[in-house]
C-alpha cells in the first residue's frame, strides 16, 4: 500500500502478474520516451510558452506583459477579476484592458483596475450587461491578446481572506454559512481545509476549527502550512499556484476559495505602539466628504487611518494621496471588494492595526468624535491610562443624529458647520478601542468589539466627548444609502423587513421617494458646539474659508 506523503490515505491496487520486458527493449522504449518528452518541451519553449507571459505580447517591444488570471468573483452588479503579476512587472491601468462579454458578443471598458498592495494583486472590475451578458476574457487593447478568466465563484458563497494570526492559528474570513450576528456558533460542526483544489477530497489536508462567529473561523493550522505554505501534496503542474483555505459544516462540501494563508501580521510585538489613535472605516463613494473628516480627526489626535475602500467609483484615491502630501495625515487605502462585510471587515481591520496602534476607533465618515470642553482625543486616551483602570480596554462614545437642518442643497463649508440641528435624544454609541484586547473570535456588532474575559469597557461622559452623527443629510446624500448597506446585519432599506428599526430613517419606508418635509425633519434642538470649535480651528483669517473648501491640487 502506498501513501500519500501528509494525508496519511492508503491508495489500494490490485496485484497483477509480472510481465517481464527483456532489459534491451526496455533501455530503447524508455530513451524514445524521454527524447519525445524533451522535444515536446522544447517545441513548447520556444513557441514562448509559459503561463506569466504568452509570446503574443512579450515579443512586442514596450508592450506590457500579460499576467495570469487568478480568480473570477460575480457580484450581483459587476465581476471582478483577480490579476497577479511576476515581480518587476508594470501594471495594468483602466485604459490599457476590455472587458469582454458572450451572449451578445460585445465589449466594455472596466469600471475600475485597483491595486491592492496589501494582497500583491490587481481587481479588475467588468460591469454585468443587459441583456445578461457572460464575461468571458479580458482584452489588452494594445495587442488584442485576450485573458483567459477561468470559472467564476460567487460572492455569497466563498472564503474570501484569510491571515495567519501570531498564534499560528489562520483566519479565514467567508461568506455563505449565515451565521447569527454577535454570536459564537459550536465549532466541532466545522473543518478547515487546505490545498489547491478545495473541492478535491483527495489532495487536501483537514484541520480542527478553534471558532466560529458571524463570518470569521479560526483555523488550527496543519504543520506543514507554517513550514511552506507554498508547497503541497500534489502535482507537479500545481507548483505555481498557492495553497488556499476554506471551511466545510461536518458532512459537507466546503465553500469555494479564493483565500490564501499568508503571514502578513507581525510575529514580534514591538516595545511600543507606533500610533497611540488609529481610526478604521469602510466606505463607498466618500470622496466628497474625506477632506474635512480627516483634517478635522487629525487635528484632534487620529495618527493613522485605514481605509477599506468598499468599491468606490469616485476619485477616492487621488483625495487620499493629496491627502498624505500632508506630513500630519497617514493613510491606508485597502481595496475591499465583499459586499455586506462591514463586520468582517472590521476584524481584518483590527488584526493589522493591532501591531501598531494602542486604541483604534471604528467610526464612519458621517461621524465625528466631538470634545466639549476643548481636550484632544489623546488628551482622553492619556488621561484613562493615567487613571489607572488598566482593565478598561473599549471606551463607548454616545452618539447625536442630526438632521438636514432646513438644508436642500450640500453645504458648501462641509458637514461640521452645515448641520446643526439634532434629535435630543443619542442613539446607540460607537467605540475606541484597544486590539490587543479584543476576544480571539473578533465578534463585533460594528459599535462595538467583544472583549477577552479580564478587560471592560467603559461609558464617556457627554460632556467629555461624544460623536455627532451626520446620519440624515440633505436628500440627494441621504438616498445614496438606499443603493447598498454595507454591515452584514442590518437590513437594506428596499427590503420590507425590519421597518421599525433604528437602523432605518423612522417613517421613510423602503423607497427612495424624498418626503415633502426632509429638510425640517429630525431637528429637536440646535447645537452649534462642533460648529463652533470647527469654526474656531481651521477658519483661514485672510479668506475666510476652511481648508477643504480650498484645491488640494
Amino acid at each position: 500500500m502506498a501513501q500519500i506523503p501528509f494525508l496519511g490515505i492508503k491508495h489500494h491496487r490490485k496485484k497483477r502478474a509480472a510481465v517481464q520486458i527483456p532489459r534491451k527493449s526496455y533501455f530503447w522504449c524508455t530513451l524514445l520516451l524521454v527524447c519525445f518528452a524533451a522535444f515536446t518541451f522544447s517545441s513548447l519553449l520556444f513557441r514562448g510558452f509559459h503561463p506569466w507571459r504568452p509570446a503574443a505580447t512579450t515579443a512586442l517591444p514596450g508592450v506590457k506583459p500579460i499576467v495570469p488570471v487568478i480568480e473570477t468573483v460575480e457580484f450581483p452588479d459587476e465581476t471582478v477579476v483577480f490579476l497577479k503579476y511576476p515581480p518587476s512587472t508594470p501594471l495594468f491601468t483602466k485604459y490599457d484592458l476590455y472587458c469582454l462579454y458572450l451572449n451578445p458578443n460585445s465589449s466594455q471598458p472596466p469600471e475600475s483596475v485597483e491595486n491592492d498592495e496589501l494582497l500583491g494583486q490587481q481587481l479588475v472590475r467588468c460591469p454585468l450587461i443587459k441583456p445578461r451578458g457572460v464575461l468571458t476574457s479580458l482584452s489588452v487593447k494594445s495587442t488584442g491578446y485576450n485573458l483567459s478568466i477561468g470559472p467564476s465563484r460567487r460572492w455569497n458563497s466563498l472564503a474570501y481572506e484569510a491571515l495567519i494570526d501570531r498564534d499560528n492559528t489562520t483566519i479565514v474570513f467567508v461568506k455563505g454559512f449565515n451565521l447569527r450576528g454577535g454570536k459564537q456558533s459550536d465549532a466541532s460542526k466545522f473543518k478547515c481545509v487546505y490545498g489547491w483544489d478545495v473541492k478535491n477530497p483527495k489532495f487536501v489536508l483537514q484541520s480542527d476549527v478553534v471558532s466560529v462567529a458571524q463570518e470569521v473561523v479560526r483555523c488550527n493550522t496543519p504543520v506543514s502550512i507554517l513550514n511552506n505554505p507554498q508547497r503541497f501534496v500534489g502535482t507537479t503542474s500545481n507548483m505555481n499556484q498557492s495553497i488556499k483555505v476554506s471551511v466545510r459544516m461536518v458532512g459537507k462540501e466546503p465553500l469555494e476559495s479564493i483565500a490564501s494563508p499568508k503571514r502578513r501580521l507581525q510575529l514580534n510585538l514591538p516595545g511600543q505602539k507606533q500610533h497611540e489613535m488609529c481610526v478604521c472605516t469602510m466606505l463607498r463613494n466618500q470622496a466628497s466628504f474625506l477632506k474635512e473628516w480627516i483634517m478635522y480627526h487629525t487635528r484632534i489626535g487620529v495618527q493613522h487611518w485605514f481605509i477599506y475602500d468598499n468599491n468606490s467609483l469616485d476619485d477616492i484615491d487621488d483625495v487620499i494621496k493629496l491627502l498624505s502630501m500632508d506630513g500630519n495625515i497617514n493613510v491606508t487605502r485597502h481595496v475591499w471588494p465583499w459586499i455586506k462585510t462591514q463586520e468582517a471587515g472590521f476584524a481584518h481591520c483590527a488584526l493589522r492595526a493591532r501591531d501598531v496602534c494602542e486604541w483604534v476607533g471604528f467610526v464612519d465618515v458621517d461621524e465625528f468624535f466631538h470634545l466639549p470642553n476643548g481636550m484632544s482625543l489623546l488628551d482622553i486616551l492619556r488621561n484613562q491610562s493615567r487613571s489607572g483602570n488598566s482593565k478598561v480596554a473599549e471606551l463607548r462614545v454616545s452618539c447625536h443624529n442630526f438632521g438636514p437642518s432646513g438644508l436642500e442643497h450640500v453645504p458648501t463649508q462641509g458637514v461640521t458647520m452645515g448641520y446643526n440641528c439634532r434629535m435630543i435624544a443619542p442613539e446607540r454609541h460607537k467605540s475606541i478601542v484597544k486590539p490587543e484586547a479584543l476576544n480571539s473570535t473578533l465578534i463585533n456588532v460594528v459599535h462595538h468589539f467583544h472583549l477577552k474575559s479580564e478587560f471592560r469597557y467603559a461609558n464617556m461622559d457627554r460632556n467629555v466627548l461624544v460623536i455627532n452623527h451626520y446620519k440624515y443629510q440633505v436628500w440627494d446624500v441621504f438616498k445614496e444609502k438606499f443603493y447598498r448597506r454595507v454591515a452584514t446585519y442590518v437590513s437594506d432599506w428596499q427590503q420590507h423587513r425590519n421597518v421599525g428599526s433604528r437602523d432605518r430613517a423612522p417613517g421613510l419606508g423602503t423607497r427612495a421617494v424624498e418626503p415633502p418635509d426632509w429638510s425640517s425633519r429630525f431637528c429637536e434642538v440646535t447645537d452649534t458646539g462642533l460648529k463652533d470649535r470647527v469654526a474656531q480651528m481651521f477658519t483661514d483669517p485672510n479668506t475666510g474659508k476652511l481648508p477643504w473648501q480650498k484645491s488640494l491640487t
